[in-house]
C-alpha cells in the first residue's frame, strides 16, 4: 500500500532501511528554511550512534537537493524497492521538490548526516482517519525512513525515530502510521523495539504498524539502554584504538607531542603507533622508532586515535586531516580554548563542530590525556611519564594538575588503575560519558571522579544513580564556593545551596566527599575490601591512646563502635593476626580497625606485621566473612607499601629478604616480636617453596588499606558504610503511588489557561497564582488549602468569621510580615466577634493600616506542628522536592531535607525522618506524635503535581500544620512559567555549543 500524501505525488509510500556510503567534506551553513515557517533549529542534535561514532540529525529543506539526489543515487536497488513498494532507481524533480519542501508543521523530514552528507532520512506526513493529507488538529501522522546500506547496523533508523517523535509530538501529532514490507525485518524490528505502543495489522501484503507516541516506561528504558551502549561504545573506541597519531610530535626533545609519543612507546602500547608532523617529508622518516609522516592522509592506514599537540590555530587543519582519513577519535591536548576567554570560547565551539561532523568524539581541549592499563592496549596517551599499575580504580578528572596529585598518590598507597583520564575543558566527551562506559566495564570495580562543574547534572544523577547500584561513584566537586564555573565549562547555574547538591548527589548513590585526599582514602578502602553489613565496628591494636582516637572518630561519624581491644605494646605480629581473625569471625561487628604503633628498638617488623594481617584477612575471606579491614599506623613507615604489595592472599614465590634483629645480649633470649619475625620468615620461606610447586592459580587480591591518622580511616569506613545502606536500599526501591483524585487534565488546562492569559513569554520570570487559582490547582491533586477571606476592616473581618466559623485566626499576608509570627502579626484563637474586633484594632495599631497589612481572617486548624513543603525547578539539578519545620529551624539552621522529584514513598518517609528536629513529630518530651503518613502523601502529592506539568517552577505550602490526625494547609504560593526544554528528557542528544 503507498502512503496517502504519496499517492498524491504518485510515488510510492513504505518505510525502509538500507543502502551505501557516503562522503565527508566539511559541513554545509545552516540551510535556510522555505519563507512559510521559521527554520526549526532547535531540533538539530548531535548523537551517538550504536558504533560509538556521531551523525547530526537536522531538519531537510530547500538547500538539500544536491545532497538528497546524491544520497539516494547511493542506496542500494533493494533497499529503494522496500523503500517505495515497486522497483525506483532514481528520484524525479517533483520528488525531490516535495522531499525538500516543508512546513515544519504538517510535513516534516529530517536527515542523519556525516561529513555534511545525508546517510539517513525520514519523513512524517500529517493524515486524517481516511489517511489522506491533513491539517491540525487531525493527529496522526505518516511516517518514512531510508537508511544508506554502509550505515546499517548502526542504530541510524533507532534515534531517528527518537527525534521524529519528539518534533511529531511538539506538532500536536499523537500516532505515527507506517507500512512495511514483511521482508523489511530490519525496518519492523526498529519500530517494535522502540518500546512505544502499537497495533500491528497485515493488509493488502504489508504490514501496517500504528504506535502511540506517547512515551511508556518502556520506550524510555529503552531509550536509555541504547543511549549507555552508545556512549560506552564511543570512550571504548578512545580507550582501546588499534592504531595511534601523535600530530605535532617534534625532533627537540620537551616537547608536548613528543612527551606525548614517548610515554605511548614506554608503557608499550600494542597497538601501531604514528608520528604525524609536516617536517616529516622524507620517505621513510622515522622518530623514535616509529613511522613517521607529514599529515595523517600520508600514513595509508587506519587511525582509530589521533593526539593532538599543535598550536591552537593548526588544530582546525589536523581535524579536517583526521576526518577526512576515517579517525575515530582526538585527544586535544592544545590549550588556548575556552579557558582564555570569548575568542577561545568561540574556537572551542567550532572545533567541536567540526569534529562531530566528521562523527569524532574529542577529549579536550586543553586535556591532560587518557591512559588504559589493560594488558592487552596499555595506552598511555597522556602527559604522565609512567603508566600506573594496573587496578580495579576507574578515575578522571577535569583537572590536570589535580589528574597529576590523584595519579601519585594512588601509586604511592599501591593502588592501581583500570583507566584515567583528564579531560581539560571537556567540551565534548564528559564525566557522564565514562560513568556510561564504566558502569558495565568489567574491568573497574569502583569510580572515581574529581570535578569542576556538571555540564548536565539531571543526566549526572541519573547515570550515578544507576552506577552506584553495581559499583561505587565516590566524588570530590571542586570549585564549590566560587559562584561560576572555571574558565572553559559551560555549565547550567544552580540556585540551590552547595549542602543541598550534595545531598542529591547522596540521595542517588554518590559518595560524596570533600579533598582529593579524602577521594583516594575512599577509593582505596572500597577497591579493596568488602562493604560493611552495618556500621559496627571493632577496634584492635597495641596503642591504647590510638584504639581511643579511633572510638571517639566512629562515634562522630555515626558508627557504633565497640570497646577497643587493646593488645599491648608488647604484641607480636601473631597476636595481631590472632585477635583479627577473632574479629573477623565474630557476628557482632561489621568492620575492624586496626591500630598499630612500631615496636621500640626492633627493626623489620613491618613486613611481617603485613604478612600476618593479610594471613587472617584470607583466613576470614575463607570463612565466609566478609568484612572490611583498615589500618592506622602511626610512624610505621612501608607499612602502607607492604599491605598493599600482595597480589594474592598467598605469599609469591620469592624468597624474602630477612630483617635486621635488634642487637641482644650474647646468651640472652630474643625480644618476642625479632624472634616472631625470624619465625614467620622462615615459614614464608616454606611456603613460597610449596607455591613454586603448586600449579594452581593464586586467589584474588584483598590490599587492606592503611591510613596515617584514624579520623581518615574512620571517615572513609564510614562512607563505606553509608553507601553499603544506600545499595542495600536501592535493591528495594520505592514506589510513585497513584491516587484517584488526581486530576491532570484539569490542572493542565488550567496552566494552559493563565500563562495564556497572562501572556507570560520564553524569557519571562512566570506569573504568580492568585490565592484562588493556587488554591485550585492544588485541588486537582487533591491538596486542600484552608481558604482565607480578605479583611479590608472590622466589618469585613466578622462577616468572614462568621462565613468561616469561629475559632477564627486573624493574620497579614503583607510580604514584610508573612511568616513571621514572633513580630506579631498573627491572632490565634479568636472565639467571639468582640475578641476579633478587639484583635484587628490591636494589629493595625501596632503594625499600620490595613491596606499596608493586608490582613485576612481564616478558620482555626487542629493544633500540631508547624512544616513547609516545598519544590522547585533548579537550572543544574532539576525539580527539587524540600521539607522541613517551619521557622527558626529551617530558616536560621538550615535544617531542610531535599529529594529529587519524582519522589518514592521512601523518598517521603525519609524526608520527614532525616531533618534534625523530627523527634518533633514524634512525640518528643510526651507530645502527641503527629500523623506523619498524612505528611507522607501531601509530599508525594506536591511531588506528583510538580512532575506531571513542568510550567510549576515553585509550589510552597508554608505552614502545614501536621495534627495528631491529619494535616492543614494554610498557605501556598505557586509559581509559573512555559516549560523550558530539560537537558535529560526527550531523544538522545549530546551537548550543544
Amino acid at each position: 500500500m503507498r502512503s496517502a500524501s504519496e499517492q498524491a505525488d504518485g510515488t510510492g509510500g513504505a518505510s525502509g532501511a538500507a543502502g551505501t556510503g557516503a562522503g565527508a567534506n566539511p559541513a554545509p551553513e545552516r540551510p535556510q528554511a522555505p519563507e512559510a515557517h521559521a527554520y526549526p533549529d532547535h531540533w538539530e542534535a548531535d548523537v551517538v550512534l550504536r558504533d560509538g561514532g556521531t551523525a547530526r540529525v537536522r531538519p531537510i529543506t530547500a538547500d538539500d537537493a544536491d545532497r538528497l539526489v546524491s544520497f539516494y543515487e547511493q542506496v542500494s536497488d533493494e533497499s529503494k524497492y522496500y523503500r517505495f513498494f515497486a522497483p525506483y532507481p532514481r528520484l524525479s524533480a517533483k520528488d525531490v521538490h516535495r522531499f525538500t519542501h516543508h512546513d515544519f508543521v504538517d510535513r516534516v523530514g529530517l536527515a542523519a548526516t556525516v561529513g555534511g552528507e545525508f546517510i539517513a532520512t525520514v519523513r512524517y506526513d500529517r493524515i486524517d482517519g481516511r489517511g489522506l493529507p491533513a491539517s491540525a488538529p487531525a493527529d496522526e501522522a505518516e511516517v518514512a525512513f531510508l537508511v544508506q546500506d554502509a550505515h546499517q547496523g548502526r542504530g541510524v533508523a533507532s534515534a531517528l525515530l527518537e527525534h521524529i517523535a519528539a518534533v511529531a509530538r511538539e506538532r500536536g501529532i499523537r500516532r505515527f502510521a507506517a507500512e512495511v514490507l514483511p521482508a523489511n525485518t530490519k525496518m519492523i524490528k526498529v519500530f517494535t523495539d522502540a518500546g512505544y505502543t502499537q497495533k500491528r495489522s497485515f493488509e493488502d501484503g504489508s504490514v501496517r504498524l500504528h504506535l502511540d507516541l506517547e512515551p511508556t516506561d518502556r520506550s524510555l528504558a529503552v531509550q536509555r539502554a541504547r543511549e549507555q551502549r552508545a556512549e560506552a561504545r564511543s570512550v571504548q573506541r578512545l580507550l582501546a584504538p588499534g592504531s595511534v597519531a601523535v600530530v605535532g610530535a617534534g625532533r627537540t626533545p620537551g616537547g608536548v607531542g613528543r612527551t606525548v609519543l614517548r610515554n605511548l612507546l614506554g608503557a608499550g602500547f600494542t597497538g601501531q603507533v604514528y608520528a604525524v608532523n609536516p617536517a616529516f617529508d622524507a620517505p621513510g622518516a622515522a622518530l623514535d622508532g616509529v613511522p613517521a609522516f607529514p599529515s595523517v592522509a600520508a600514513i595509508g592506514a587506519p587511525v582509530d586515535l589521533a593526539i593532538v599537540a599543535v598550536p591552537a590555530e593548526r588544530v582546525p587543519e589536523v581535524v579536517a586531516d583526521c576526518g577526512e582519513h576515517g579517525a575515530r577519535g582526538l585527544v586535544v591536548l592544545s590549550a588556548g580554548y575556552a579557558e582564555s576567554g570569548t575568542e577561545g570560547r568561540e574556537r572551542q565551539r567550532a572545533l567541536v563542530r567540526q569534529a562531530r561532523s566528521y562523527g569524532m568524539r574529542i577529549i579536550g581541549p586543553n586535556a591532560f590525556g587518557i591512559i588504559n592499563t589493560a594488558g592487552d592496549v596499555r595506552l598511555n596517551a597522556s602527559l604522565a611519564p609512567e603508566m600506573p599499575a594496573a587496578g580495579r580504580i576507574g578515575l578522571f578528572t577535569q583537572s590536570g594538575a589535580i589528574g597529576i596529585a590523584l595519579l601519585a598518590g594512588l601509586h604511592r598507597r599501591g593502588a592501581g588503575l583500570s583507566s584515567f583520564i583528564s579531560a581539560g575543558n571537556r567540551a565534548d566527551v564528559s564525566g557522564n560519558d565514562f560513568l556510561q562506559h564504566w558502569y558495565d566495564d568489567p574491568a573497574t570495580d569502583v569510580v572515581l571522579l574529581y570535578l569542576e562543574s556538571i555540564g548536565n547534572p539531571r543526566k549526572f544523577t541519573r547515570l550515578a544513580r544507576r552506577t552506584a547500584a553495581v559499583k561505587p561513584v565516590v566524588v570530590v566537586k571542586g570549585a564549590r564556593h566560587s559562584g561560576s564555573a572555571p574558565p572553559g565549562h559551560r555549565v547550567p547555574v544552580t540556585r540551590i545551596p552547595h549542602a543541598t547538591v550534595s545531598a542529591l548527589l547522596r540521595q542517588a548513590g554518590v559518595i560524596r566527599v570533600d579533598t582529593v585526599t579524602e577521594l583516594v582514602d575512599a577509593g582505596l578502602l572500597l577497591a579493596g575490601q568488602p562493604l560493611p553489613a552495618g556500621p559496627r565496628v571493632a577496634i584492635l591494636g597495641n596503642s591504647e591512646s590510638l584504639g581511643l582516637l579511633t572510638y571517639d572518630a566512629c562515634l562522630t561519624e555515626g558508627l557504633r563502635p565497640q570497646r577497643p581491644v587493646d593488645l599491648t605494646t608488647a604484641a607480636t605480629p601473631a597476636d595481631f593476626r590472632d585477635a583479627l581473625a577473632a574479629a573477623l569471625a565474630d557476628d557482632s561487628c561489621d568492620a575492624v580497625v586496626v591500630t598499630a604503633i612500631p615496636w621500640v628498638g626492633i627493626e623489620g617488623t613491618t613486613e611481617v606485621l603485613a604478612a600476618s594481617l593479610r594471613e587472617a584477612v584470607a583466613g576470614g575471606g575463607a570463612a565466609g566473612a566478609a568484612k572490611p579491614v583498615v589500618v592506622v599506623h602511626v610512624e610505621m613507615g612501608g607499612l602502607a607499601e607492604a599491605l598493599s604489595a600482595a597480589t594474592s592472599t598467598r605469599p609469591a614465590p620469592t624468597r624474602p629478604r630477612r630483617p635486621a634483629a635488634a642487637p641482644t645480649a650474647p646468651g640472652a633470649p630474643e625480644a618476642p616480636a625479632a624472634r616472631e619475625a625470624h619465625e614467620a620468615h622462615a615459614a614464608q620461606e616454606a611456603q613460597a617453596a610449596q607455591a613454586a610447586q603448586d600449579p594452581q592459580p593464586p586467589a584474588p587480591a584483598r590490599n587492606i588499606p592503611a591510613y596515617p591518622a584514624a579520623e581518615r580511616a574512620v571517615r572513609a569506613l564510614a562512607e563505606a558504610v553509608r553507601y553499603g545502606q544506600w545499595r542495600r536500599q536501592a535493591a528495594e526501591p520505592g514506589r510513585v503511588p497513584e491516587y484517584d483524585s488526581i486530576d491532570e487534565a484539569g490542572a493542565a488546562a488550567l496552566i494552559d489557561r493563565v500563562l495564556g492569559e497572562r501572556g507570560a513569554g520564553q524569557e519571562s520570570r512566570g506569573v504568580t497564582l492568585t490565592t484562588e487559582e493556587a488554591g485550585e490547582l492544588l485541588g486537582r491533586y487533591g491538596i486542600a488549602v484552608r481558604p482565607a477571606l480578605p479583611a479590608p476592616g472590622p466589618g469585613a473581618a466578622v462577616a468572614a468569621a462568621a462565613r468561616l466559623g469561629y475559632p477564627v485566626a486573624l493574620k497579614t499576608t503583607a510580604p514584610h510580615l508573612r511568616h513571621r509570627p514572633d513580630l506579631g502579626g498573627v491572632r490565634l484563637d479568636l472565639a467571639t466577634e468582640e475578641q476579633l474586633r478587639t484583635a484587628y484594632a490591636e494589629l493595625t495599631d501596632a503594625l499600620g493600616k490595613p491596606e499596608e497589612l493586608q490582613p485576612v481572617v481564616q478558620a482555626m486548624a487542629p493544633r500540631g506542628v508547624d512544616t513547609v513543603v516545598r519544590a522547585a525547578i533548579d537550572p543544574a539539578a532539576g525539580a527539587v522536592l524540600s521539607f522541613g519545620l517551619a521557622g527558626a529551624a529551617s530558616e536560621l539552621l538550615g535544617d531542610t531535607a531535599h529529594r529529587l522529584v519524582p519522589a518514592t514513598d521512601r523518598d517521603a518517609a525519609e524526608l520527614v525522618r532525616s531533618i534534625r528536629t523530627a523527634p518533633l513529630l514524634f512525640g518528643w518530651r510526651g507530645s502527641a506524635p503527629v500523623d506523619t503518613p498524612a505528611l507522607e502523601e501531601l509530599l508525594l502529592r506536591v511531588s506528583r503535581l510538580v512532575d506531571d506539568h513542568p510550567e510549576i517552577v515553585s509550589v510552597a505550602l508554608e505552614p502545614a500544620v501536621v495534627a495528631p490526625t491529619g494535616v492543614s494547609v494554610l498557605g501556598a504560593v505557586v509559581r509559573l512559567a512555559p516549560a523550558a526544554p530539560t537537558t535529560d528528557l526527550g531523544p538522545r542528544r549530546l551537548p550543544s555549543y
